[in-house]
């Protein structure tokens, strides 16, 4: 140890006594911290400054008119641009916009063509047409500009399809709430009419009583039948307003099935995601499962559980209580289904009581009882089953179901209307028999018979417009109809364009892209900082009349290596905190992370060179080239070519960026002691190949790096 120590104070002692040396070795402390330094700052934040990426805008759009009413979407888009900042939007023609983008003036250009609003409002017609954006891009110019420019261009599309959403939900539900507001206007009448209907069905049996009593008291008769004459025309506006009655239903039967037919999307789509909320849930079992996970990891992510379990009941809540309405209205399937969904939400609210338990459970310092988490799981997965069965059977049968009840309502409220016309178009032949009433009054009781054998017809057809009213009042109260048509419909526009927001949570929030880039850029600093040194200093001890054994010299001469390894980790590792300003969460492990790195990385290029010699450099450069694509330190490691994702789990680089990436987030222990262990690897195969390898290896190859020296072009 004594000579290791004398070789290593010999090479500290030559630095501080020559000033050139000094000067060169000071220069190999700083210059990988500028590489890191220039290359962080660089990429500081380029998603922040997309304003100098222009894009080239040019509107042809001649507009259109819908519904009596002009638009012009091209150019509502043009303005929404002008406001949006986050591109440099530059307004020309077709033809600039084009030529602009062919030279490199222009990332990229977005045509709206003539016909753009026109193809829109080809929605209304029984042949829509999509409509096009036109969008040019010059990938010549720049390897990520496209994807930025083309990020543009989709917000363009998502836009103006999240505003015709919202904007043909609105005419839909508006047109709903006009329907309920008439109806409720009319609803003393239809009363009235109702009222009517039922009182003559009621007092009949006494009309027709009152003819019998004709065949024994004519002056008696008399007097009834001139009250028959007397009520009839309000029998026959009874009738025609029955029959408005029902004409007034079935064109709300049809508005009623229109909005089914347009609700039913986001119905469907609200189900899939109370399906993707229970497959979360589910998941969440394996981190409480986890006894080494952190209370206070445990309790955010219960917390994020509880708060999307309560946005799937509401959700769950409302879907139910739609299903309901349209269950008093219509008959069979949609009851089934309520009582189905009815059984998500008690699912949902059982996930959201044993979540509850959870947290109290951690908050009290106990761990989560096993009981607890199967009660969970099991919850969680009857749910995802539950949702999943629903979603699947949507389209294929329960939407049909409900479209098929619509129609036999319709169909039953059509043969209502013509029933109530063939009795408006009978109410002359009840004139005419009253009036032979009045006549057998006159000439006895032969006339009387007659009369008495055409009551029964009568009575028939009142019957069957009482039954019919009744028949429609058994498939839904009318004034929950009325109620569910006259919902707010701009409320209920803005919640169906739009029935499902993400609510992001970040972890581990780094605040700038340079910041979370000082990982991989430090790290690669280190590795340079190890190749500088080998290329700049000898590995070798030359002192004559001093026999050095060869793992002295290689212990030796690793503590000057490591030593201004070390003031390089120190330089770049603050330089970047206190000089950038890179946001550093663990500020000082972040220090002794990188500390440890470049004690590892020394090591591995110093025994390279040592054993191998210039063939050594070679290889810590191969090994560089490797580990910059094949690291996950740039792109994710999952994006990257097979090959590299095979040596991903080897290389030094994977474990020392991550080491890195949690002293700037935020530290995982367990992750550490991963990296530390592969780090303590990595080492002792390096030392074991320096001692192994090194005698034999240099005596082997000493005549021919004594040859290459000759040339005079080799040290």
């Amino acid at each position: 140890m004594k000579t290791i120590f004398s070789i290593y104070k010999t090479d500290l002692s030559r630095i501080v006594t020559n000033w050139a040396a000094a000067i060169i070795i000071g220069g190999l402390v700083v210059l990988p911290s500028l590489y890191a330094w220039f290359n962080i700052k660089a990429s500081w934040d380029p998603y922040g400054n997309t304003k100098g990426i222009q894009i080239a805008v040019a509107n042809n759009d001649a507009g259109t008119t819908i519904l009596n009413k002009p638009i012009n979407i091209g150019r509502e888009i043009i303005a929404s641009l002008k406001e949006n900042h986050a591109i440099g939007w530059i307004f020309l023609d077709e033809k600039e916009a084009y030529r602009g983008v062919q030279h490199g003036d222009y990332y990229a250009s977005i045509v709206i063509p003539k016909d753009f609003s026109a193809r829109i409002g080809t929605v209304l017609t029984d042949n829509p047409i999509k409509a096009e954006i036109e969008y040019d891009v010059n990938e010549k110019i720049n390897a990520i500009s496209p994807k930025i420019t083309s990020k543009g261009a989709s917000s363009i599309i998502e836009q103006v399809s999240s505003n015709f959403v919202k904007t043909a939900n609105r005419t839909i539900f508006q047109i709903f709430n006009e329907v309920g507001v008439e109806l409720k206007n009319e609803l003393p009448t239809i009363e009235k009419v109702r009222s009517l209907v039922f009182k003559l069905e009621q007092n009949f049996p006494q009309i027709a009583q009152a003819v019998d009593t004709a065949l024994t008291d004519v002056s008696k008769t008399n007097a009834i039948v001139a009250e028959a004459k007397q009520s009839l025309p309000l029998v026959a506006q009874i009738a025609e307003e029955g029959a408005v009655f029902a004409q007034g239903v079935s064109e709300l039967l049809t508005y009623s099935n229109e909005g089914i037919e347009a609700i039913a999307p986001y119905i469907k789509q609200d189900i899939r995601s109370i399906e993707q909320t229970a497959i979360a849930t589910q998941d969440v079992t394996s981190l409480l499962q986890d006894v080494n996970a952190k209370p206070s990891l445990v309790l955010n992510t219960l917390e994020r559980t509880d708060t999307r379990l309560q946005s799937a009941i509401r959700v769950s809540s409302g879907i139910a209580d739609w299903f309901s309405r349209l269950g008093r209205l219509l008959p069979g399937e949609p009851s089934l289904i309520t009582n189905q969904v009815q059984g998500l939400t008690n699912k949902l609210e059982q996930q959201q009581a044993v979540v509850k338990e959870l947290q109290d459970a951690i908050q009290r310092g106990e761990n989560a009882s096993d009981e607890l988490i199967s009660r969970l799981n099991s919850a969680a997965g009857s749910t995802a089953n539950m949702s999943r069965q629903l979603y699947n059977r949507f389209d294929t049968e329960i939407a049909p179901e409900i479209t098929q009840g619509v129609k036999k309502a319709q169909q039953t409220v059509q043969n209502t209307s013509k029933l109530l016309q063939q009795g408006i178009s009978r109410m002359p032949d009840v004139k005419s028999i009253l009036e032979d009433a009045s006549k057998a009054l006159v000439i006895g009781n032969k006339e009387i018979q007659t009369i008495k054998s055409n009551l029964p017809a009568v009575r028939g057809k009142i019957k069957d417009v009482a039954d019919k009213i009744r028949a429609i009042e058994a498939r839904g109260d009318l004034n929950e109809i009325i109620d569910l048509l006259k919902n707010n419909f701009e409320k209920e526009s803005e919640f169906f364009a739009e029935p499902v927001r993400l609510k992001e949570n970040k972890l581990y929030p780094i605040p700038n892209y340079g910041s979370a880039m000082s990982p991989f850029f430090t790290t690669l600093s280190l590795w340079v900082g190890a190749l500088l040194l080998v290329s700049l200093l000898t590995v070798d001890v030359h002192e004559e009349n001093a026999p050095y054994k060869d793992y002295q010299i290689y212990f030796g001469r690793y503590l000057t290596f490591l030593t201004i390894a070390w003031f390089q980790s120190f330089f770049v590792t603050v330089g970047d905190m206190y000089i950038l300003g890179a946001y550093v969460l663990h500020k000082s492990w972040f220090i002794l992370f990188g500390l440890l790195i470049s004690s590892v990385f020394m090591l591995i290029v110093y025994t390279l060179v040592s054993v191998f010699g210039n063939v050594g450099k070679a290889l810590a450069i191969v090994l560089l080239v490797l580990q910059l694509a094949g690291s996950g330190g740039t792109f994710p490691i999952q994006v990257t070519p097979p090959f590299f994702q095979a040596i991903y789990p080897y290389l030094p680089f994977t474990y020392a960026i991550s080491m890195m990436r949690e002293a700037v987030g935020g530290i995982l222990w367990d992750i550490i002691q991963r990296d530390l262990l592969m780090m303590v690897i990595y080492a002792g195969i390096f030392l074991v190949i320096g001692l192994a390898l090194k005698t034999s290896i240099n005596r082997s190859s000493a005549v021919l790096v004594k040859k290459a020296k000759s040339s005079k072009l080799i040290h």
